[in-house]
């Protein structure tokens, strides 16, 4: 296992594997751990959630095509008592452009039969240019992105 992207932090079974096989980019492998019926709901992109390991297999080939470098990182994961494994993580690839994109946030994956299958999935890009934290309160009181604006 590659401890420098967290696959350690995570309980042996098909999250671990999953994301091992991510970092590889081995489709296959890592759609092998999906079951067929698998549930992904966005509760932030509620038009994003679908289901279905085919839906998966069509994602993950088109990021691992267009971020060629494409890494995984598991920061933290625990498991509940009823085996659903919580896991904050982020990724980081570069774009054709050269440009580099990153992600970070939590996976609530609920694990059936050894296989993944069900996300809550909160993952967003990684923002760097929005303001601090007062600039993010006025947004969201005012609807307007003023950052020069403080408390």
């Amino acid at each position: 296992m590659d401890a420098s992207s967290g696959v350690d932090r995570l309980p042996d079974g098909p999250v671990r594997r999953m994301v091992a096989a991510a970092n590889r980019h081995d489709l296959e492998g890592m759609v092998a751990e999906f079951a067929d019926d698998y549930e992904n709901v966005t509760p932030i992109h509620p038009a994003r959630g679908f289901r279905g390991a085919d839906q998966v297999r069509r994602n993950w080939a088109t990021l691992f095509a267009g971020l060629p470098d494409l890494a995984l990182t598991v920061h933290d994961a625990t498991t509940a008592p009823d085996g659903t494994v919580w896991m904050e993580w982020s990724n980081r690839g570069t774009r054709s452009d050269g440009s580099v994109i990153s992600s970070a946030g939590v996976a609530i994956l609920a694990i059936r039969d050894d296989r993944i299958a069900a996300a809550r999935f909160y993952l967003e890009p990684v923002e760097r240019e929005s303001g601090d934290v007062n600039a993010a309160v006025r947004t969201t009181v005012t609807g307007t992105a003023d950052a020069r604006v403080g408390p």
